[in-house]
């Protein structure tokens, strides 16, 4: 079945079944019509990230979303640093 969308209660459940539950990959696909290398693919993921893990297409994990915040805090106090630094040669020319 490829090309198709699952939602993150059933790729979790999946990935339970074979990480908590002990059982095979092959077996967990086999019994829910998966690809076997889709399965795995998600347990790494799920491995990695645990409840994070499966965020769906477009939106970001926890700590993806930090760090686009972060990157935007960034962006904004270096132009306001620009801005400081631009007023600041003014004054400067003023003073003279």
């Amino acid at each position: 079945m490829s090309g198709n969308r699952y939602d993150k209660e059933f790729k979790t459940y999946a990935v339970k079944m074979v990480v908590e539950d002990g059982r095979k990959i092959a077996e967990v696909a086999r019994e829910l019509d998966l690809v076997h290398q889709t399965l795995h693919k998600w347990g790494n993921k799920y491995k990695e990230e645990q409840e994070d893990a499966f965020v769906g297409s477009g939106n970001l994990s926890p700590k993806g979303q930090a760090d686009v915040e972060k990157n935007k805090r960034i962006r904004d106090l270096e132009e306001e640093v620009a801005i400081l630094k631009k007023a600041m040669g003014i004054f400067a020319k003023n003073q003279k």
